[in-house]
């Protein structure tokens, strides 16, 4: 049997294919976009609902991608519940509100194509980012992530420029293996350090993060930085 247009050689064997996981609550704005531009560089689609009251699911099923519900827990659940659904070994995770360029996806799984890593993150240290300067709010999580990203760096003798953008790539039986706990967006920081803690190879790709085309970001800092700070230090032995 011929190999799939995106199978490739790793040190574990064979790689088929590209899973994109989408997690969407409430997007029924952006998620036809964010669809149409994703499927052309990976194998499938999959969205991953958050048991939106709005129109993102029949929109998202009339696209014939494929949807599954999470457990209305929050983001870190919802990558957990897209890394079980993926039928392919390179998961890619991108958010549904446009931030992320989904052309940039054979860049960032090109790294795990070739057996040079397991985790590829999608660096706006790197590529840079419209929602992490402009006002105070948006100053504090550049400085707390600033801070995180350092004790990182320092505790596993990294290089990283970004240790929580939610736009990465990873073999999809390492996300599997790593045991995430976090429900909420600490997930990403979570994923970094439980690869690096358990050895797997760590490495990044510039990519431009935009504001949201649509909508209003759910995130609100004040309600969630102790989540970051818990997590770093939970993980960090």
């Amino acid at each position: 049997m011929a190999a799939n247009r995106n199978d490739t050689m790793s040190g574990s064997g064979l790689l088929k294919g590209i899973t994109a996981v989408i997690p969407a609550r409430n997007e029924e704005e952006n998620i036809s976009d964010i669809i149409k531009r994703t499927r052309p560089v990976a194998d499938e689609v999959v969205v991953v609902d958050g048991h939106s009251k709005d129109r993102t699911v029949e929109i998202a099923e009339s696209l014939g991608v494929r949807v599954v519900k999470d457990n209305r827990k929050g983001k870190g659940d919802a990558i957990r519940v897209g890394a079980l659904a993926a039928r392919y070994d390179i998961v890619v995770f991108l958010d549904a509100d446009g931030s992320h360029d989904p052309t940039d996806i054979p860049r960032l799984v090109e790294p795990i194509k070739n057996g040079e890593a397991d985790l590829v993150i999608g660096s706006r240290g790197r590529g840079g980012s419209d929602e992490l300067h402009g006002d105070m709010e948006k100053l504090m999580r550049l400085v707390g992530s600033d801070l995180i990203l350092i004790g990182i760096n320092w505790r596993w003798k990294q290089n990283l420029t970004d240790s929580q953008n939610g736009y990465r790539a990873i073999r999809t039986e390492v996300m599997r293996s790593l045991g995430t706990k976090e429900n909420i967006t600490t997930i990403e920081q979570e994923m970094t350090m439980k690869c690096l803690k358990k050895g797997f190879r760590v490495s990044e790709v510039p990519s431009h993060e935009y504001a949201r085309k649509h909508g209003v970001s759910t995130i609100k800092l004040k309600k969630v930085w102790f989540r970051y700070i818990y997590s770093f230090l939970k993980n960090l032995p």
